[in-house]
C-alpha cells in the first residue's frame, strides 16, 4: 500500500522545493540517499518524500526507514511490491536482479509523483534510471546521484566510448595497457569493476545503458568533497571529452559529501560492543567488517581468524556465516541472517582471543565504532560508504576489496590519498594468507616496533601507521570544513542546488 504524503499548495517563487527521492534497493544506496534526503528537509527546507522500493528489500532496509525519526517536512512512502519472480533468473547476479526490480516498481512512478502533488525534482540514484522516461512526461527533472567515487563515474563515461571503439570480441579486462580516462589517472585492467569484466552479459548491458542515461539529468550530485577527488574532479568540469556532443554531455555536478550515517539505533549488542571499546587505549584497536552485502569462504574466514590472533593487536570483528562462492552473498539478505560464530570460527579461537578481541555477530553500529576513540585502523572491503565513514572519522585502512568497484577504491586509497595499505592475494591458494592479514594489521596498529633497530626499511615501515593516521585526520578536518554551515563547499553545493530548483520552478 502506498503511504500517501500531502500535497503542498505554496507560493511559487517563496516556497522552498519539493523533492522527491528515490534508491534501488541495498543498504550501499539507500543509505547515502537518505541522509541526503535528510539533509535537504533539516538544513535547506526543502519538502522531501523519499520513495521507498519495498520489493525484495532486505530487513536492515525496512528498520531504517521504518525506524528512524524524521523532519516533519520528510515522508517516506512505500512503493506497491511487484511479483518479479517470472522476470528475474535464477542465476541472476546483482546488477541485472536490482534494474528488474526498479524496472518493475516504477510501474506506479507517474501515479505516486501526482498523487504527492508533482515535486520540483526527482533525485535517483545510477541504477533507478528507468526514472527519466516518466519524468520527461511529466516534466520534472531528474538529477543522479551518484553513490560511489567520482573516479568510477569518470571511467564509467569514458567507457561508453571504449565501447564503441574496439572490436566487440574484446574484452574491457584484456586491454594490453592500463586505460586511460581523459584527464585522470589511468585505471588498471585488473581494477575494473565486476560488472564490465564480460561485455557481452546481462550485467555489462545494464550497467552501460544506466551510465548511458547520465546525460539527461538536469545535474549530478557527487558524494564527495573538493579535498578527496581534486584530479578527477577538475576532469569532469574542464575536460572536452566530458562535454563533447560526439561523446557525452555531462550534466553540471554538485559535491555534497561526505553523506554517511550520522546516528543510527544502538542495539544491546552494540552497547556492550561500545562498552568493551571504552576499556581500550586510544588507537589500538582494528575495526574489521568487509560491508553490508560481504562474506568470505570458510577457508578465508579461518585465514582471518588465525591472522588477527596472530598479529596479537585488539580487534572488533563483525563475522558473519561464510558462503563458498558469492562474495557480495548477504546483499538482498542484510539485518536477516542469524549467525553462532563459534559454529564456523577456529576452535577455542574466541576463548584463547578474549582479553584483545570482541567478535560481533553479522552486525555492528560501524559509525560509532569508527567515531570511537579506541578505533585505530579499519579492515574493509572498500564499499566508497565504509571509505567516506572511515575517513570523516580520521581512520587510516586496511584494504580487502570484494567486489563490485571496490577494487579501483582501494587503489585510490592506496596510492592516490594515502590512507591505506592493501592486502596481497596469494594467488596460488586463492586467499589473503594469515601471514598476510598478520603483517599489514601489526604494520597500521602497531605504532611503535623496536626503536633500536636503525634499518631504514623497517624503521619506515614502523612509522606507516602513523602516517597513514596523520592523512586521514587531514581529510577529517577537510571534510568536516566542507559540511560546515558558514562557507562549506558541500554544504554551499547543496544550498546551489536547492537555489537552482528554485528558479527552475519559476522559469517553468
Amino acid at each position: 500500500m502506498v503511504i500517501m504524503a500531502t500535497p503542498l499548495h505554496c507560493s511559487e517563487t517563496t516556497a522552498k522545493p519539493r523533492v522527491a527521492v528515490v534508491s534501488s534497493p541495498g543498504m550501499g544506496h539507500i543509505i547515502p540517499l537518505l541522509e541526503l534526503a535528510k539533509r535537504l528537509a533539516a538544513d535547506h527546507g526543502c519538502h522531501v518524500s523519499f520513495l521507498n522500493i519495498t520489493t525484495q528489500a532486505s530487513a536492515a532496509q525496512t528498520k531504517l526507514l521504518n525506524s528512524t525519526e524524521f523532519p516533519p517536512n520528510f515522508h517516506v512512502i512505500n512503493l506497491p511490491e511487484v511479483d518479479v519472480s517470472k522476470l528475474i533468473p535464477p542465476d541472476s547476479q546483482i546488477m541485472t536482479r536490482l534494474s528488474i526490480i526498479v524496472q518493475e516498481s516504477f510501474r506506479c512512478l507517474k501515479s505516486v509523483l501526482l498523487d504527492i502533488g508533482k515535486p520540483d525534482a526527482l533525485i535517483i540514484d545510477l541504477f533507478s534510471s528507468h526514472a527519466f522516461e516518466v519524468c520527461k512526461e511529466l516534466s520534472i527533472p531528474v538529477y543522479s546521484f551518484d553513490t560511489a567515487s567520482t573516479t568510477l563515474l569518470s571511467l564509467s563515461l569514458y567507457l561508453l566510448t571504449l565501447d564503441k571503439e574496439i572490436d566487440s570480441d574484446i574484452e574491457f579486462v584484456n586491454l594490453p595497457e592500463p586505460i586511460r580516462v581523459p584527464g585522470c589517472t589511468p585505471i588498471r585492467t585488473e581494477d575494473l569493476l565486476d560488472q564490465v569484466r564480460k561485455r557481452k552479459s546481462e550485467e555489462c548491458k545494464w550497467y552501460l545503458l544506466h551510465i548511458s542515461r547520465i546525460s539527461m539529468a538536469a545535474g549530478v550530485l557527487l558524494n564527495t568533497w573538493e579535498d578527496l577527488e581534486p584530479v578527477t574532479l577538475k576532469a569532469i568540469r574542464e575536460n572536452p571529452y566530458y562535454h563533447n556532443k560526439a561523446s557525452i554531455v555531462t550534466p553540471p555536478i554538485y559535491t555534497v559529501g561526505p553523506l554517511i550515517k550520522e546516528t543510527e539505533p544502538i542495539t544491546e549488542s552494540g552497547n556492550e560492543c561500545l562498552a568493551w571499546l571504552d576499556s581500550q587505549p586510544p588507537d589500538s584497536v582494528v575495526f574489521v567488517a568487509l560491508g553490508s552485502g560481504g562474506t568470505v569462504t570458510s577457508e578465508q574466514l579461518n585465514e582471518i581468524a588465525w591472522g588477527l590472533e596472530m598479529s596479537g593487536q585488539r580487534f572488533v570483528w563483525v563475522v558473519r556465516a561464510p558462503t563458498e562462492f558469492d562474495a557480495s552473498g548477504t546483499f538482498f539478505n542484510v539485518g536477516g541472517d542469524i549467525n553462532d560464530p563459534k559454529s564456523f570460527l577456529p576452535d577455542g579461537f574466541m576463548e584463547r582471543t578474549k582479553e584483545v578481541g570482541y567478535v560481533v555477530s553479522s552486525w555492528a553500529p560501524q559509525s560509532a565504532v569508527l567515531r570511537h576513540r579506541s578505533t585505530g585502523a579499519f579492515l574493509s572491503h572498500c564499499g566508497w560508504n565504509s571509505i567516506l565513514e572511515s575517513l570523516s572519522q580520521g581512520v587510516p585502512m586496511i584494504a580487502w576489496p570484494l567486489y563490485a568497484e571496490q577494487k579501483m577504491n582501494a587503489t585510490i586509497l592506496v596510492e592516490e590519498v594515502g590512507v591505506a595499505v592493501k592486502l596481497a592475494v596469494d594467488l596460488r591458494k586463492g586467499i589473503v594468507t594469515r601471514e598476510e592479514i598478520e603483517r599489514a594489521v601489526s604494520l597500521v596498529i602497531n605504532n611503535g616496533g623496536n626503536d633500536d633497530d636503525d634499518e631504514e626499511e623497517e624503521e619506515e615501515e614502523r612509522n606507516l601507521g602513523k602516517v597513514l593516521r596523520l592523512k586521514a585526520r587531514k581529510l577529517k578536518v577537510s571534510a568536516e570544513t566542507a559540511l560546515r554551515k558558514d562557507g562549506g563547499s558541500s554544504y554551499d553545493s547543496l544550498t546551489q542546488l536547492t537555489n537552482d530548483l528554485m528558479i527552475s520552478r519559476i522559469s517553468s
